[in-house]
């Protein structure tokens, strides 16, 4: 008889999950919850038997499947979150060159105009020198306002993808070592397995 699939380490992957899920107040499930709380729920849902000395884990196979399901979309949506926060700063990196692009325009716009005397042109109207300073100088701490506003927003959204892009790769990293270690026990199993057929031929 074939031994079912085997989750190596069970334990200790899901060991921070259990806190969390603890502190949430929430059952563990693999239709919600973190990744960690999935892991948790395939711990307690699992069955166990002892074989040659060892204890083993007995898992379900949907359930497997279920939340090998949940690892890939997890993946898929940190990457569409990875792109989304990707696209956001390269419009927000249009917007702060086409401020910046503004700002200079405008503070030669000043340079040229403060040379001259008294009477100053401003869209056409003839304004005072004090008028038109006060005018100009609104919208360069306009512009400079709006320039430092799209430079927090640039550096938060940069934080949130770096943030991202680290958690995907944990993400993978993580759930590589897991299927590495369940490939390793499998094949264990079927070598294990194998050696019985053997023993089984040759004693008969």
């Amino acid at each position: 008889m074939k031994p079912p699939r085997i989750l190596p380490l069970i334990a200790a992957l899901c060991c921070f999950g259990f806190a969390t899920a603890q502190e949430a107040g929430e059952e563990p499930s693999l239709d919600r919850g973190s990744i960690e709380s999935q892991f948790e729920y395939i711990y307690k849902s699992s069955g166990n038997y002892n074989a040659e000395g060892r204890r083993y884990e007995v898992v379900r196979a949907q359930e497997l499947d279920k939340l090998r399901d949940n690892v890939l979309d997890s993946l898929k949506a940190s990457r569409a979150e990875a792109s989304g926060l990707n696209a956001t700063i390269g419009s927000q990196k249009a917007s702060i060159d086409d401020l910046n692009a503004k700002l200079e325009a405008t503070t030669r716009q000043l340079s040229e105009v403060t040379g001259e005397k008294d009477s100053m042109s401003l869209f056409g109207a003839s304004v005072s020198k004090a008028t038109y300073n006060i005018v100009l100088w609104t919208i360069i701490v306009c512009l400079m306002l709006l320039l430092l506003l799209f430079v927090f927003r640039f550096r938060q959204s940069n934080v949130l993808t770096q943030e991202a892009k680290t958690k995907l790769a944990d993400l993978e990293a993580e759930y590589e070592e897991h299927r590495r270690k369940s490939l390793e026990r499998e094949q264990r199993i079927s070598r294990q397995l194998q050696d019985e057929i053997n023993k089984y031929k040759k004693s008969k």
